[in-house]
């Protein structure tokens, strides 16, 4: 017999209680009395219906015990108890006699399992990126409350990217009766843009300045590019805390910003996002004192502060003024010093004091620098580039410029510097982790260009010659009008003394437009670093060149050069580096100055200098580039300067958008002959394009020229523009750039496309 059921419907459950409650008097009259206030005595529990439920998962829930008289309370609640689990679409009870009192038996139905979860109509996000956003997974049982809250995860996740008419349907197909599949039919609708962005209840600060540092934009002429001016939710989260610090760093320090609101337009192709700032009083910095601090005077920490008193407080200045305490004390040894403060605010008068609580920890020295990673590099090639050693008092500058150094060999993927201290024994020791990468490099190719039409390119280099950090390369090349060989080695710690050797062999052979030339030479070097940036060097090279088949109308200057001669040339050389990364740098500088003279036997005479200096400055994620070149060079003793020794502007190294020579004088016949004199200045606006694979965009502007001895130097210049792409490969950087030449001449292209594998200049 059923005692009680449960099902969905409330009036159902409330007629089974009354003919349950009928049921039970009845069989209590019939019964034999055990006591005057008891009901008959359960003897036995029973659960059927069970597949995949686990049967002790019930019972936990179970009021009703053997041994107890039935209670119609107990049932009820556990028919409740069981039901609220989830997992069933039915729950009755039923009794029969059992040893002299009942059997009470919970018979269930349990709902049906989800084995398929799929989406179909959407484009823009594919299966894995949706999954990503709900919870329920095959095998889970089949509850319209958990399929609805998932339909609420879809479309919130479509809204906060912009796709606010998505509809979703959730449909449940049955497959058997104890399995279903659900399909999520999606249609996702026009990404609706942004048509304004209002910002309501500012006064101190205009809306100009507030959406000037939010990421979200209204859809503007530059959005087909920039994939801006739509609605994003997790971007527009930021974006509050970003007004939030706007605020902080204007002294609003009770400042809420409540949003955002959204609404569509009329026609629903756009959207209207509403944020409401409440600014509150604006706050000044009444003190600035200092607790703590031992080693340094009130007077030293506080020219570190950007903060003073009587300006209004910023707590981006605040954070600046921590990150240059903390620094001062780290490179001084305290490498475990911390600095805390207390702003305390004053309601009344709207000013703040502010407490630097500084925690110095004492002088720590540096214990073991321990090496890990290099399967390959020698010890002795990542230590000697450390600026730090063991028992030197610690510097995080230091450090910090040890993992530049370390990071500029090239040699690894990734370079880590970690700091372990010891606190009772005031050391700290250093873990250098590498991971090492392939330094050698074999590229074979071919490719056309104006000048050398088809030309076939082998090079062969090793960076990191059997892991001595020495550097070997062979190259050739093979065009329609050029040949060129080369065999250069490296090796930058000579005999393990910080003095580099370089050593180069070369021939090559190449078809002007009125002559020929045919060069071989070589070169040994000697350098050394003087301290962290600065180093010196002293080249000598050898050079024998044969100038031939000069055209009959060839200018005097191309048929003075017939013939063959040889160069015996010095070049001593000062340079000054210090960028952060050599290949890819965002911040420093590297100039340098070389003179070479020629005529130390042979029969060329002539001296040449170059000075060259270059700047880089990070904004934000961005870097601005600044470059000056300045050039020049004569021949000595009454002898006429090489046609090669002369400057020849025009090509990606020099002046974007001109062919080679272009930017510089030209003989009686109109051909290039390069100058005695440049000038050269680049800037250049870098922005990151794809962080993952270190793909960058460049914007640049070019000025410059070449001069011969009789013309003025920074007289008729050459401007060009342009923009390119750099990607740091795992082959080497690679340039494509295109120079839109500003003020054209005769016989000269409106621009062109330049091309580049190898170092940036």
């Amino acid at each position: 017999m059923r005692l009680f059921s449960r099902s969905p419907s409330p009036g159902a459950r409330r007629i089974l209680l009354v003919v349950s409650s009928l049921f039970m008097l009845i069989f209590f009259l019939a019964a034999p009395p055990l006591s005057a206030q008891e009901g008959p005595i359960v003897k036995g529990i029973e659960i059927k219906g069970l597949k995949r439920v686990d049967e002790g998962a019930i019972r936990k829930r179970l009021s009703q015990k053997v041994g107890q008289p039935l209670a119609g309370e107990n049932i009820s609640n556990d028919i409740k108890n069981i039901y609220r689990m989830g997992y069933f679409d039915d729950v009755r009870v039923e009794a029969e006699p059992f040893e002299g009192g009942l059997k009470i038996i919970y018979v269930v139905k349990e709902k049906p399992t989800i084995v398929k979860v799929d989406f179909q109509g959407n484009v823009e996000f594919d299966d894995d990126k949706l999954r990503e956003q709900i919870t329920i997974t095959p095998g889970a049982i089949e509850d319209a409350t958990l399929i609805q809250d998932n339909v609420s995860r879809l479309k919130t996740f479509y809204e906060g990217e912009g796709y606010c008419l998505a509809d979703i349907v959730p449909v449940v197909r049955k497959v058997t009766a104890d399995e279903v599949y659900l399909t999520f039919l999606i249609d996702e609708g026009k990404k609706v843009k942004i048509r304004e962005i209002r910002i309501e209840g500012n006064r101190a600060l205009s809306d100009r300045e507030i959406k000037k540092v939010m990421k979200i934009k209204s859809w503007g002429l530059l959005s087909f590019i920039t994939s801006s001016g739509y609605y994003k939710e997790s971007e527009m989260k930021t974006d509050i805390e970003r007004i939030r610090n706007l605020y902080y760093d204007n002294g609003f320090l009770n400042v809420v910003v409540s949003g955002p609101e959204r609404e569509l337009t009329p026609d629903r192709s756009g959207m209207i996002v509403s944020l409401r700032v409440s600014e509150g009083p604006q706050y000044s910095v009444s003190t600035v004192r200092f607790e703590g601090n031992e080693a340094y005077d009130d007077a030293t920490l506080m020219e570190l502060m950007p903060l003073r008193a009587g300006d209004v407080f910023s707590r981006k200045k605040l954070r600046e003024g921590i990150r240059r305490i903390t620094d001062f004390y780290s490179e001084k040894g305290y490498a475990l010093a911390s600095v805390e403060p207390d702003i305390v605010p004053d309601e009344k008068t709207h000013e703040v004091s502010v407490v630097m609580n500084i925690d110095e920890g004492g002088i720590f020295r540096v214990g073991r620098i321990e090496i890990s990673g290099n399967s390959k590099t020698k010890d002795k090639v990542i230590r000697r580039e450390m600026r730090l050693d063991e028992g030197d008092v610690f510097n995080s500058k230091l450090l910090r410029r040890s993992y530049e150094r370390i990071n500029n060999l090239n040699f690894f993927e990734t370079v880590e510097l970690v700091p372990k201290p010891e606190v009772e024994k005031k050391v700290i020791d250093i873990d250098i982790k590498v991971k090492e990468k392939a330094t050698g490099f074999l590229s074979i190719g071919g490719g056309y260009s104006t000048v050398d039409k088809l030309v076939a390119m082998v090079d062969l280099t090793q960076g990191n010659l059997f892991g001595t950090g020495r550097y070997i390369k062979l190259k050739g090349e093979f065009g329609g009008r050029s040949t060129f060989y080369e065999l250069s080695y490296k090796d930058p710690w000579f005999l393990d003394k910080p003095v580099s050797m370089t050593l180069s062999a070369y021939n090559t052979e190449r078809d002007y437009i009125g002559y020929d030339k045919k060069a071989t030479g070589g070169s040994v070097g000697f350098g050394k670093r003087f301290n962290d940036f600065w180093s010196a060097s002293l080249a000598y090279k050898y050079e024998r060149v044969t100038i031939f088949n000069v055209s009959e109308d060839a200018s005097s200057i191309i048929t003075e050069q017939i013939g063959t001669n040889t160069t015996s040339s010095v070049t001593p050389a000062v340079v000054r580096d210090s960028r952060d990364n050599y290949l890819d740098p965002s911040s420093g500088s590297r100039n340098s100055v070389f003179v070479t003279y020629s005529g130390l036997g042979g029969d060329n005479y002539f001296v040449k200098g170059l000075i060259d200096s270059r700047w880089f400055f990070p904004f934000g994620k961005t870097t601005v580039s600044l470059r000056g070149r300045l050039g020049y060079a004569s021949g000595l003793f009454g002898r006429k300067l090489p046609l090669y020794e002369r400057f020849y502007v025009g090509g990606i190294y020099t002046i974007r958008g001109l062919d080679f020579g272009e930017g510089g004088p030209r003989d009686e016949k109109g051909e290039v002959i390069g100058g005695s004199k440049e000038l050269l200045l680049n800037a250049e606006y870098i922005v990151p394009l794809l962080d993952e694979i270190r793909l960058k965009g460049v914007v640049f502007f070019d000025v410059g020229r070449a001069y011969d001895e009789l013309e003025t130097l920074g007289s008729d210049l050459r401007y060009t523009t342009g923009v390119g792409l750099r990607w740091v490969s795992p082959i080497g950087p690679i340039r494509i750039e295109y120079g839109y030449n500003l003020d054209r001449r005769d016989d000269e292209s409106p621009g062109r496309i330049e091309f580049a594998f190898g170092s940036f200049f």
